[in-house]
């Protein structure tokens, strides 16, 4: 089959990769020069299937009232004039009872294991290298209440499968000794051996030119204006061209993976996704001294911060991502916030690096209102969706490209999911 995949994002690539893999040729339209320009340029660096508690969760409308009008505030509604903000914001709060947030729990676990053990099966095949450690992921507490919340979500992800164990100080100093200097004010910790981290846009652009390599087509610089349709069936993408021309291309089927873009497209075919861009920051800081750094990837649960370590012979890199900012498509960094994250930082790891060696970046995140992405058949013939993954493309991606390529192909996914249009 001839199959057009549009975007370039990690979740695009990786959905081309195995398209490829399975034999369809491949297009993968993106508008940027190049792939992971966007979203997948800056993130957290974690593959997090112990990330799985949805933001809307029973706890999150009482923590909301109390961040309004905080501009360091770990999750910003930026209220607006914007219907599509306000909509998005009720589903939102009709997600956060507890049985709706434990089934979307559910089906993140789900899709988080099955992509963590596709991104490792693709390593061991390709030898693919993108600054990555497999020593799992701890999530620390300094709030008594913020632990207390964890232990119930960490409970039910073991009896699934996840092994989100609940660990002492002293563990967590065995597991991180970098963590020494905060050690007082623990209130509590889990963790999850077998998450990783990695750096995303080393992995999508070196996976990107795997897939060239095997066929696969990229064409950068194109834009796509809308998606044609007839008789409830997908027919071409208009798109303007390398050279700005207009031109329609036509396939046997099509891949929206346009992230936080995806609903303006999705609307020229008659779809209406729930999707709102949620702007996350992160911050890269040069590690001066190694033996203050963490190797472990952490995640503050209280902050909503994720750190990350990417080694390098030419030089270990810090990363740090977090918060969400419901603020429209505006891309501005907000000062205020990008400070918020490298003072809690040095907070944690004192003289790790020093502050004005900061390198800032802001994102679109493609948040649902329940965190759970669209991943399946429209109801739009011949066309597929593979989008709305929030915070979690990274450790969503491999298995949203492995399990749509096998739904392209005919065959019945693996993955225990609740695909859409099925």
């Amino acid at each position: 089959m001839k199959v057009i995949v549009m975007g370039a994002g990690v979740i695009g690539v990786s959905t081309a990769w195995y398209l490829s893999q399975a034999g369809h040729e491949v297009t993968v339209l993106e508008r940027n020069a190049g792939a992971a320009r966007e979203t997948s340029f800056g993130n957290g660096g974690q593959i997090s299937v112990s990330h799985a508690e949805p933001w809307a969760n029973p706890s999150a409308p009482l923590k909301l009232l109390k961040w309004l009008g905080r501009e360091d505030a770990p999750l910003l509604f930026r209220l607006r004039a914007d219907p599509a903000q306000w909509r998005w914001g009720l589903k939102f709060l009709m997600e956060c009872p507890a049985a709706r947030s434990t089934r979307n729990m559910i089906q993140l676990l789900n899709l988080g294991t099955y992509s963590r053990d596709s991104l490792q099966a693709l390593r061991a095949e390709t030898g693919i290298e993108y600054d990555h450690l497999s020593k799992g992921i701890l999530h620390y507490y300094t709030s008594a209440k913020e632990f207390e919340l964890a232990v119930e979500p960490a409970r039910i992800m073991r009896e699934l499968g996840c092994e989100r164990e609940v660990v002492s100080t002293a563990e967590v100093l065995r597991l991180e000794p970098a963590m020494a200097h905060i050690a007082p004010q623990l209130a509590g910790a889990t963790y999850t051996s077998a998450d990783e981290s990695g750096d995303v846009h080393l992995f999508t652009t070196r996976l990107a030119a795997l897939a060239a390599a095997r066929g696969a087509q990229f064409r950068y610089g194109v834009r796509m204006q809308a998606l044609r349709c007839a008789g409830g069936e997908m027919n071409g993408v208009e798109i303007a061209n390398e050279d700005g021309r207009y031109e329609v291309l036509q396939a046997d089927a099509y891949v929206l993976a346009a992230g936080s873009f995806s609903p303006q497209l999705a609307r020229t075919a008659g779809l209406t996704l729930d999707i709102y861009p949620a702007k996350g920051y992160s911050a890269t800081l040069p590690v001066l001294d190694a033996s203050k750094a963490p190797s472990v990837s952490l995640t503050d649960d209280e902050y909503k911060l994720v750190f990350s370590r990417f080694p390098s012979a030419s030089g270990d890199r810090l990363r740090i991502a977090g918060t969400a900012e419901l603020n429209g498509y505006d891309l501005a960094l907000n000062p205020v916030r990008c400070e918020a994250i490298v003072r809690r930082t040095l907070e944690v790891f004192p003289g790790v690096s020093r502050p004005e060696l900061a390198s800032f970046w802001c994102g679109l995140r493609p948040a649902t209102p329940g965190n759970v992405p669209y991943i399946g058949r429209s109801k739009v013939a011949k066309l597929f969706l593979n989008t709305g993954h929030g915070t979690l493309g990274w450790t969503h991606g491999c298995g949203s490209g492995r399990a749509l390529a096998g739904l392209i192909s005919g065959q019945k996914p693996e993955l225990d999911f609740a695909f859409c249009g099925s």
